[in-house]
């Protein structure tokens, strides 16, 4: 595996994408079958791009939403087949994208409430389809190196997902000490994720996060972080290109999780 390097002529495609993903998930924040931990407002990778959990129709049957970089369409798909696709190359802002699929899903019977006020401005968007082709190839790299780690971490794991609110691929690792937060009694967790606006980066987020791990030192150029968030980091730019660079990702999340283990379990 080669991770691609990205051109900074990327970005505003990157922020195309990033929008379109938010207008994606508005049927399932308001439909979807809710998960605890918001999994259900996340999309998943699939080989032609990013698609949304299914939610159940009122007529029955199932809608999901995705967006299809192979074919540079927003894609609505019920179990019968295509109901409508958008184009990415017009470039629409995500205003006008998520108001769109909301016609669509009210008019197979999901009415609101939706929330208009997650959608960005409505700003027109430069769309590359050259760069969303190779923005599809590194979150394809990327799951599959957070599958085969995912895999050695036992069944306390959750999927692999893209967010859509910070357009971040990750997924998490539950501990077993617990902690309070908001009135809530949580789980301790370490998450493996790569975010790809503006300068990207992998990092790894233990929680809590005890300061002692800043004076463990990290494979392959890594780094611990504390200004903003607290966790680790390495930057995209520096394994890519590298025929060793997957190498370094894997030996960097392997580090943080061995150094994180002691203080996340009971």
């Amino acid at each position: 595996m080669l991770f691609q390097p990205l051109s900074p002529d990327t970005e505003p495609t990157l922020a195309a994408l990033h929008s379109y993903a938010r207008a994606a998930i508005a049927v399932n924040r308001a439909h979807g079958i809710a998960h605890p931990k918001w999994w259900h407002v996340s999309l998943k990778v699939r080989a032609h791009g990013l698609v949304s959990d299914p939610v159940p129709l009122p007529g029955g049957g199932l809608l999901t939403v995705g967006l299809d970089i192979t074919r540079h369409v927003v894609a609505m798909r019920t179990n019968t087949g295509v109901v409508e696709e958008f184009s990415m190359k017009e470039g629409s802002s995500g205003s006008a994208m998520g108001a769109r699929i909301i016609g669509v899903a009210e008019s197979l019977g999901l009415s609101g409430p939706f929330d208009h006020s997650r959608f960005d401005s409505d700003d027109e968007h430069s769309y590359d389809s050259d760069h969303a082709q190779c923005y599809l190839a590194v979150i394809a790299d990327a799951y599959a190196l957070f599958e085969r780690h995912r895999a050695t971490l036992g069944d306390s794991v959750g999927p692999v997902q893209l967010w859509p609110h910070g357009f971040d691929l990750a997924f998490e690792w539950f501990g077993t000490r617990k902690e309070r937060f908001e009135g809530e009694e949580l789980s301790s967790q370490l998450n493996l994720g790569l975010y790809l606006r503006d300068r990207p980066y992998f990092y790894s987020n233990p929680w809590p996060f005890d300061p002692a791990l800043t004076s463990i030192a990290l494979p392959g150029g890594a780094e611990w972080h504390t200004e903003g968030w607290e966790g680790s980091q390495l930057y995209y730019d520096s394994v890519a290109g590298d025929p060793l660079g997957a190498g370094r990702v894997e030996a960097f999340a392997k580090a943080v999780h061995a150094a994180a283990l002691p203080s996340l379990t009971a």
